[in-house]
C-alpha cells in the first residue's frame, strides 16, 4: 500500500545534518537581509519553474492508462504543427522553444501533487504507484531554430520516445509554442508594415496576465520589435525598455507646460514627451518650447508621442512644426490601438511616423488571438523495432495527418530565396542536383517538381537524444538576428497581408505513397466491418 505523503518540509544543514525550520537569506556584498525562507516557501521556489500539472486532465488519464496496461514500452512519434497561417497571412515565425527546453527539463511529480491526484478518487493505487517513480523524459526531440519561418502542416517540433512520456508533453508545448509564435509572427507584421521603421511592445498592460505579457515581450523582440516597455522582460531577457509618460503625469500638473519642464528636468537624457493630453498642437508646442530650454543646457528632446485623433494628420503638423523651430532630429512616436492594416494605410497617407507603439493588437494577436496548434501521432512500435506510420483521419481533409517520422527539407533558388519545403521520411537522402517530384498533401491530382539548380538544406535539428539535452541554445539577439535573415529569405510575395502568395508544403514520394496506402486500407476495413 502507497503511503499518504504528509509534507513535512525543512531544511538540513550539509555541515553539521542538522535539521533547520527555517533559514535567513542574506546578501552578503551588501550586507543585507532579504527575508527569511520556510520549507514551504522553499518548495514554492522549487516549482515554479515546473509545468508538469499545467496540462489538460486527459494528458494524465491517458499517462496512467499507458503505463498500467501493455503499452507502457510502446514508443511513439508526435508531430507539433498547426493548420492555417493567423490573419491570413503567407507565414509564422516560430518561438518558444526555449521555454519548450526548460520545461522538459524540469519534468517532475512531487508529493503533493501525487496526495491532489489521488484525492481526486479518478486513479486507481496502481496508477497512483506508477506516477509515483517519476516522471522523466528518456526520448528525443528535434524542432525548428527557434526563430525560424515556418508553414502549415508541417512539424515544429518532433518527439519520439515512450508514450506516456511524449504524451505528458502534449498540453504545455502546445500552449508556450502556440502564444510565442503568435505573438513573434505578428510582431514580424508589424515591421513589415512600417517598411524597417522601429516598432516598440506597448501590450503589457493588455496581454493576457504578466506571463504572456514577459513571454510575449520576448516572442515580440524575436520576430522584430526594437523594445519593449516591460520592466521585467529587460531585466531577464536583455530587451531593450522604452517608455515616456501617460496623460496622468500632464493632467496632475497645473498646466502643460509645467508638467513638459518636470519631466526633463528629472529625465534629460531621455526626455520624450505626450503631446496630446489636451490639443496635440499646443502640445507640440509645448514641446518646442522645452527642447528650447533643454538645447541651452546641452540637452536634446528625444521625442514627442501622439497617442489619439488623426495620426495621421497630426503627425504631418508635428513634423512641420518642429522641423520649422529647428528641431528635425526630435523624433515623432505614434500609440493609439495601431495593427499592420492600420500602420499600412497611414504609410500610404504619408504620415511623418518615426517610431510604432504598438500594445493591444500586438500582445493579445487581436485578430486571431489563437494559434491552431495541435500535437498528432504520427507513428508507434515496441521496442527497438521500427516505428509503424500512424494515420488520423477525418471528413475535413485538412485534418488528415501526414504518417511517419518525418524531416523538413527547404528548397531555395539561386538568389538565396524560399522556393518551397518537403516533408520526407526520415531515412531518405537530402535531395541535390537531380529533380524532385513534390505530392500535395491532401489533392492527389496536385504535384510539383523542384528542378536545380538549389540548394536544398534539412531545418530540423536535434534537441534531446535519449534524455539528454544536446542543443545549446543561442542568445536571444542570435534567435532575433536568424528571424531577420529567415524574413529576407521570404519573398515579399508571402509577406503581403492581402491574399498572399500560398508557400507550398509537400510530400515526398515515400511520404505520399505511405499517406496513400493507409488510406486505402482504412477505406478496405471499413468496407469490411473491421475499423
Amino acid at each position: 500500500m502507497l503511503r499518504r505523503w504528509i509534507m513535512n518540509l525543512r531544511f538540513r544543514d550539509p555541515l553539521t545534518g542538522r535539521a533547520l525550520d527555517r533559514v535567513d537569506l542574506l546578501d552578503e556584498d551588501l550586507g543585507q537581509e532579504l527575508g527569511t525562507v520556510n520549507g514551504e516557501i522553499a518548495l514554492k521556489g522549487l516549482k515554479c519553474g515546473n509545468h508538469t500539472l499545467d496540462t489538460d486532465l486527459y494528458e494524465l488519464t491517458m499517462v496512467a492508462g499507458y503505463l498500467v496496461s501493455s503499452k507502457s514500452k510502446q514508443k511513439a512519434c508526435f508531430d507539433l504543427y498547426y493548420r492555417q497561417n493567423p490573419d491570413g497571412g503567407g507565414y509564422c515565425v516560430f518561438a518558444g522553444l526555449e521555454s519548450v527546453i526548460q520545461y522538459v527539463n524540469s519534468l517532475k511529480i512531487y508529493p503533493d501533487d501525487l496526495d491532489y491526484l489521488r484525492g481526486l478518487g479518478l486513479f486507481s493505487q496502481q496508477a497512483i504507484e506508477e506516477l509515483a517513480k517519476g516522471i522523466k523524459f528518456t526520448g528525443s526531440i528535434w524542432a525548428v531554430p527557434e526563430g525560424t519561418v515556418v508553414f502549415p502542416n508541417e512539424p515544429l517540433i518532433r518527439v519520439v520516445g515512450p508514450i506516456a512520456e511524449a504524451q505528458i508533453l502534449e498540453t504545455t508545448l502546445l500552449a508556450m509554442v502556440g502564444h510565442q509564435t503568435l505573438i513573434a509572427t505578428k510582431a514580424a507584421r508589424l515591421k513589415t508594415a512600417t517598411r524597417g521603421a522601429p516598432v516598440i511592445d506597448f501590450g503589457t498592460r493588455r496581454a493576457h496576465g504578466v506571463e504572456a505579457a514577459l513571454y510575449g515581450a520576448r516572442a515580440a523582440y524575436i520576430g522584430g520589435c526594437e523594445g519593449t516597455s516591460n520592466v521585467r522582460a529587460g531585466k531577464l531577457f536583455g530587451i531593450p525598455i522604452r517608455g515616456t509618460h501617460a496623460h496622468s503625469w500632464v493632467e496632475s500638473f497645473d498646466t502643460e507646460i509645467e508638467s513638459f519642464r518636470t519631466f526633463a528636468r528629472i529625465f534629460p537624457d531621455h526626455c520624450v514627451l505626450l503631446v496630446d493630453t489636451y490639443e496635440v498642437a499646443e502640445g507640440v508646442n509645448n514641446a518646442i518650447r522645452v527642447a528650447e530650454e533643454m538645447r541651452e543646457i546641452g540637452k536634446t528632446l528625444r521625442g514627442i508621442r501622439i497617442d489619439s485623433g488623426d495620426l495621421a494628420y497630426y503627425s504631418k503638423i508635428a513634423r512641420s512644426m518642429l522641423d520649422e523651430a529647428g528641431y528635425p532630429e526630435v523624433k515623432i512616436l505614434a500609440s493609439s490601438d495601431l495593427d499592420e492594416w492600420l500602420i499600412e494605410s497611414l504609410r500610404d497617407q504619408g504620415a511623418r511616423i518615426d517610431i510604432w507603439c504598438v500594445g493591444t493588437k500586438l500582445m493579445t494577436s487581436y485578430q486571431t488571438p489563437a494559434l491552431g496548434v495541435v500535437y498528432k501521432l504520427m507513428a508507434a512500435g515496441h521496442a527497438e523495432e521500427a516505428l509503424i506510420p500512424k494515420i488520423k483521419i477525418s471528413q475535413n481533409p485538412e485534418k488528415v495527418t501526414n504518417p511517419g517520422v518525418k524531416k523538413i527539407v527547404r528548397f531555395y533558388n539561386p538568389r538565396g530565396f524560399m522556393m518551397g519545403d518537403l516533408l520526407m521520411d526520415l531515412e531518405e537522402p537530402l535531395p541535390s542536383g537531380k529533380p524532385v517530384r513534390a505530392h500535395h498533401p491532401m489533392y492527389d491530382y496536385m504535384k510539383k517538381t523542384y528542378r536545380p539548380p538549389y540548394d536544398a538544406k534539412e531545418i530540423m535539428v536535434p534537441i534531446f537524444l535519449n534524455g539528454k539535452q544536446v542543443y545549446d541554445p543561442p542568445s536571444l539577439q542570435q534567435v532575433r538576428q536568424h528571424a531577420a535573415r529567415e524574413l529576407e529569405s521570404l519573398e515579399n510575395e508571402t509577406k503581403r497581408f492581402t491574399n498572399p502568395h500560398l508557400y507550398k508544403v509537400s510530400l515526398s514520394d515515400t511520404l505520399h505513397h505511405i499517406k496513400k496506402d493507409l488510406l486505402l486500407r482504412h477505406q478496405e476495413n471499413a468496407a469490411n466491418g473491421r475499423t
